[in-house]
């Protein structure tokens, strides 16, 4: 009953990272019967182009062997494990396609599907791998009632196909029984090709539909619900309160830093109460004047009143405050178009200086 909310609720295609986790722990979509596939074709190529050479080869080598049995005398144990090691190379080599490449071709289907890799998740030990709960949903879920309709489907196509090959017309096995000993070999041969070139075609509508099916269940079983979608927005950009939070904190000690520097200008230009721009001016230390704070509003009051408490001059210039807050930013130098002007104002200060002295 938990799980049916669970899964209606999950109505969000799986973002990149969730898809990143999955292939990282070794959860990829894959068909079982590719690989199946994929030998049957083996097989009937084996049959085809493969088997009446070797074994023509393997008969020929045993036809010498019955010929002449005076060739092989068994007066010892050695002569005896001689003569196997002889019969067990013969078959082996009239056997060894069938052991090369019917694996290779099975290895071959896995691989085009997903690229080979060694996931540790996929051989940790897990307790819902043995979970009497776990396999029931495994056996009577919606993937197992898939599997259950494959392995239906398996059955009766190869029925249908062992039935119109070999029952269909009692003639096959009359003329198996009337047919030539020597031609028996070739008989067979190419009533197996009909049987695997039957069944292959029926494998491969199976295949077709499996390959398709298990990556459409692979994309629902990573779909995530919409709070799924927001927390993981959230791990990966990072919570947006948090972040508001973090920058009011930044701009907080940006201010305070800026105020605690006002007393260090030489003036501040101000228009008169809505912005605020303190300058410095040290000709040993600064290469032109230097913003050392700007506010506007309640903090270019403030600025203003830390200025007339430490005896900094204030000159209100509508024109000069707002073009010098607008573009230049604290601890940046003046543009050059501000050159002439606050200079005039650092040469009224200098002098009046000098008159007082």
């Amino acid at each position: 009953m938990s799980e049916a909310p669970d899964k209606e609720s999950k109505t969000e295609e799986a973002t990149e990272q969730k898809i990143r986790d999955a292939v990282e722990k070794g959860n990829l979509p894959f068909s079982k019967e590719a690989p199946v596939l994929a030998s049957v074709v083996a097989f009937l190529l084996i049959a085809v182009f493969i088997a009446t050479p070797g074994a023509a080869r393997l008969t020929f080598f045993l036809a010498e062997l019955i010929d002449r049995p005076e060739d092989w005398l068994l007066n010892s144990s050695e002569d005896v494990g001689q003569l196997f090691q002889v019969l067990a190379i013969a078959v082996g080599s009239a056997l060894l396609p069938i052991l090369v490449i019917i694996p290779i071709a099975g290895i071959a289907a896995s691989a085009l599907q997903n690229a080979p890799r060694f996931v540790g998740e996929r051989i940790r030990p897990q307790l819902s791998r043995i979970s009497l709960a776990k396999g029931w949903k495994r056996i009577f879920g919606r993937a197992g009632q898939v599997e259950f309709l494959k392995s239906l489907f398996k059955l009766s196509a190869t029925s249908l196909v062992v039935f119109f090959v070999f029952f269909k017309s009692n003639a096959l096995f009359t003329d198996a029984v009337a047919s030539d000993p020597r031609a028996l070999p070739e008989f067979i041969r190419q009533n197996v090709i009909r049987l695997l070139a039957a069944n292959a075609v029926a494998i491969t509508f199976l295949a077709g539909f499996d390959l398709a099916w298990s990556r459409i269940h692979w994309r629902n079983e990573l779909r995530m619900t919409r709070q799924e979608v927001k927390d993981e927005h959230k791990q990966s950009e990072g919570d947006p309160l948090v972040k508001s939070r973090l920058r009011s904190l930044g701009r907080d000690r940006a201010r305070r830093r800026m105020i605690a520097a006002v007393p260090t200008a030489t003036l501040v230009v101000a228009n008169p109460t809505h912005f605020s721009v303190a300058l410095r001016y040290r000709p040993e230390q600064d290469s032109a004047p230097v913003v050392v704070a700007k506010g506007q509003d309640l903090i270019a009051l403030k600025i203003r009143e830390i200025a007339e408490t430490n005896g900094i001059p204030v000159f209100e210039d509508v024109l000069l405050a707002r073009s010098l807050f607008k573009q230049i930013q604290v601890d940046q130098v003046i543009a050059p178009e501000f050159y002439k002007t606050v200079a005039e104002l650092i040469q009224f200060i200098n002098s009046r200086q000098k008159h007082r002295a």
